[in-house]
């Protein structure tokens, strides 16, 4: 069995999607676990209409959603050449409910109506492609994520309950598959990522990019061969092709390098994906979409590769925070565990950080909501200092690495650096 993740590049159009049915074609003599993203840029889009719904901007709120309705209505309506009434009249439903939703007051969790707004995109995608590849003759059934993937109650960024996990797919995915096998025939099912549910029904998600999560929890509890994510590039890129036009293809590197790039923040893969791969030594490949024939990046136990190729990692809207004690004390392991004790109450990932006698500094990425909290709930106890809006670029194997295309027209403001790894904190000159 194979794990397939299909991002919302990948779903973006009516041509994609059937190009979508072309690549599972291609593998036609084994069973398929397929995940798919929200289309396009619709998470985007949904986030805007969050915000909109919960500060009562209805105007911008309805413009806003008219124009997500048509994107889906449209493509399910190329795909189906208008000849497929029932189900355009069934998607139209879908979004009668959502609207009925968005009608009502939001209540005062805005991470809770947050995952149930932003989780349409995944919902709207998984019933649009699954209808068709039916139509296409690819016989499938759509598995509702909420009921697979069981989790905690951190909205935004949930939390897998493993075993209940493991229960849910032995009981509803694992008899989908064993009857297809007993009868000679493949099996393919279709789930959202990025969404999962708690016990009581209510719906979460993973973080942003979960989609690719999702393959991995589900690839560990089936026991899949191997999980291939279906992307817009050749496959595992040293840099992101968006900001670097001269990249290279990584063709084979560790579940260690792997890591290590997602930790620091390497978009191409979620950071919690590979652990559980890693664990039960299923093997991960990024593809390209576009040419499915190719070998892409391959990610196993293999290290013979690590290193060869320096590795460039950007992450924007950062937050440098500089925090001293308000009395004549030093930091020391008190104060930090405080201090670390407020970002994982805030669920705010530290990206980088220096201390020093009298002070600790770090880097995080911006949320507008989660910041200002971190802050208020820091300045009872220290002095704080925040500066807004810096970069951060990471190089892995920076020995190997030219610099200095990537800061000349930057100022570093603070700098790490390991054996194999280079973190810089820079902002634009003035």
């Amino acid at each position: 069995m194979y794990v397939f993740k299909f991002g919302g590049a990948s779903v973006k159009s009516a041509n994609e999607v059937r190009n979508v049915a072309n690549i599972i074609k291609m593998y036609s003599d084994t069973n398929l676990m397929i995940v798919v993203s929200a289309m396009g840029k619709i998470t985007n889009a949904l986030e805007q209409l969050t915000e909109y719904y919960f500060t009562g901007d209805k105007e911008s709120a309805e413009k806003l959603f008219v124009e997500i309705k048509s994107y889906h209505v449209d493509i399910a309506k190329n795909l189906f050449n208008n000849n497929n009434g029932q189900f355009i009249r069934h998607l139209e439903d879908k979004f009668k409910s959502f609207e009925s939703m968005l009608e009502k007051a939001p209540g005062e969790n805005y991470n809770f109506e947050y995952d149930r707004i932003v989780s349409m995109g995944e919902e709207l995608s998984a019933m649009i492609i699954s209808h068709y590849l039916n139509e296409a003759g690819l016989n499938n059934r759509w598995f509702n994520a909420n009921d697979i993937v069981i989790t905690d109650a951190r909205y935004r960024d949930a939390q897998v309950y493993w075993d209940k996990t493991q229960v849910a797919v032995e009981e509803k995915l694992l008899p989908f598959f064993d009857n297809a096998s007993k009868n000679s025939s493949q099996a393919i099912a279709i789930i959202q990522g990025f969404v999962g549910g708690t016990t009581a029904g209510y719906t979460t998600t993973l973080g942003r990019e979960g989609s690719d999560y999702t393959a991995a929890v589900l690839a560990y509890t089936l026991n899949a061969r191997e999980v291939v994510i279906w992307k817009d590039v050749p496959g595992l890129l040293n840099a992101d092709p968006k900001l670097v036009k001269q990249n290279i293809l990584l063709p084979n590197i560790s579940y260690r390098e792997a890591i290590e790039l997602a930790y620091y923040g390497a978009k191409v893969i979620h950071p919690k994906t590979l652990k559980p791969l890693l664990n039960k030594n299923i093997s991960l490949r990024v593809k390209s979409f576009y040419e499915p024939g190719n070998e892409g990046t391959l990610i196993n136990y293999n290290e013979k590769y690590d290193g060869e190729t320096p590795s460039y990692i950007f992450k924007f809207n950062q937050v440098m925070l500089s925090i001293y004690p308000k009395d004549f004390s030093f930091i020391a392991e008190d104060n930090l565990s405080h201090i670390f004790s407020e970002f994982a109450r805030h669920n705010l990932r530290i990206n980088m950080m220096q201390n020093s006698a009298i002070s600790f500094t770090v880097c995080f990425d911006y949320d507008r909501t989660k910041t200002p909290a971190l802050v208020d709930g820091l300045k009872k106890l220290f002095n704080i200092e925040c500066i807004y809006d810096k970069e951060l670029l990471t190089i892995r194997h920076y020995k190997k690495a030219d610099i200095n295309p990537f800061i000349e027209d930057r100022i570093v403001i603070l700098e790490q650096k390991t054996s194999d790894t280079l973190q810089l904190l820079v902002k634009k000159q003035e």
